[in-house]
């Protein structure tokens, strides 16, 4: 069973469930006005988060999409509050109202490799066989940055893009040092192979760095990162984009240069993410 985790005296969050991949919900307040990160991948999802809001004392005001993948806005018809979204973000949602979620429907489109084994189990997994599912389009729309004061408590949100999804979001909450990725930092997987490049993950991660953080929320990770731990993470991924082009996508050569540097043997994690990157190079 999930239940709400706080983070701070301003910030709650539900965590995430692999299984049927649900991201993490979460919550900020400030003196006057509440901001829902994420719809949730079900109605269920949503009310469960509601519920769990209402148990706390806490309703929200708006609700800002950090993009537009399944997961993330399956949920919008339990919202019943302004929702904020990035353009593209919205243009998705608008292309995703005329597909059908059904069983041949998905299995057609993973067929056809526009949608991934993966997400279409989840789907049916959290939706079960009688699903009728539908999601109304957000209300605010905006192109690159937003800011919200919510009372003591300011959100900068960020369009930010980069490999997993080109309307990929961020939310900052500046006075608690919290930096919201949505799925941001996660690979490419709407492709043949699962990948990072080098171009997008090299902007990706200075968009980043720019911002004052201490604690980093991520929507598949089940506790929040630490800057130490963000740090490490980052500059993994700058030596990676840095090396799949010296090397020219060799793998042997960027497992080797990276051991030698960190002089031990690499982790899964670590092999992993040169992996990702390899997959992503073209000459």
């Amino acid at each position: 069973m999930q239940t709400l985790q706080h983070l701070s005296k301003r910030i709650v969050y539900l965590p995430p469930v692999q299984e049927t991949d649900r991201p993490v919900l979460a919550a900020v307040t400030g003196n006057k006005k509440t901001l829902i990160i994420d719809a949730g991948n079900s109605v269920r999802h949503a009310q469960l988060f509601k519920d769990e809001l209402l148990r706390n004392d806490i309703s929200g005001n708006f609700l800002v999409l950090t993009h537009s993948h399944w997961d993330h806005v399956f949920g919008l018809e339990n919202i019943g509050i302004p929702v904020i979204c990035q353009e593209k973000t919205y243009t998705n949602i608008k292309d995703m109202q005329q597909l059908s979620w059904e069983d041949r429907a998905l299995d057609q489109r993973v067929e056809e490799g526009t949608e991934i084994t993966f997400c279409a189990d989840a789907i049916k997994l959290e939706h079960g066989t009688n699903r009728e599912i539908s999601f109304p389009l957000p209300d605010i729309i905006f192109e690159r940055t937003m800011t919200i004061d919510l009372g003591n408590i300011t959100c900068v949100i960020e369009h930010v893009g980069g490999d997993h999804a080109k309307d990929s979001c961020i939310i900052y909450v500046r006075e608690e040092k919290t930096l919201f990725l949505g799925d941001c930092l996660y690979a490419n997987l709407y492709a043949e192979k699962w990948n990072y490049t080098p171009e997008q993950a090299s902007l990706l991660i200075k968009k980043i760095e720019a911002y004052d953080a201490e604690t980093y929320i991520l929507s598949h990770h089940d506790k929040p990162c630490t800057r130490l731990e963000m740090e490490a993470e980052l500059k993994l991924m700058k030596e990676c984009a840095r090396a799949v082009v010296e090397h020219r996508g060799n793998r042997a050569l960027m497992e080797q240069e990276l051991a030698k540097e960190l002089k031990r043997d690499l982790t899964e994690d670590e092999r992993e993410t040169i992996g990702f990157f390899v997959n992503g190079y073209f000459e």
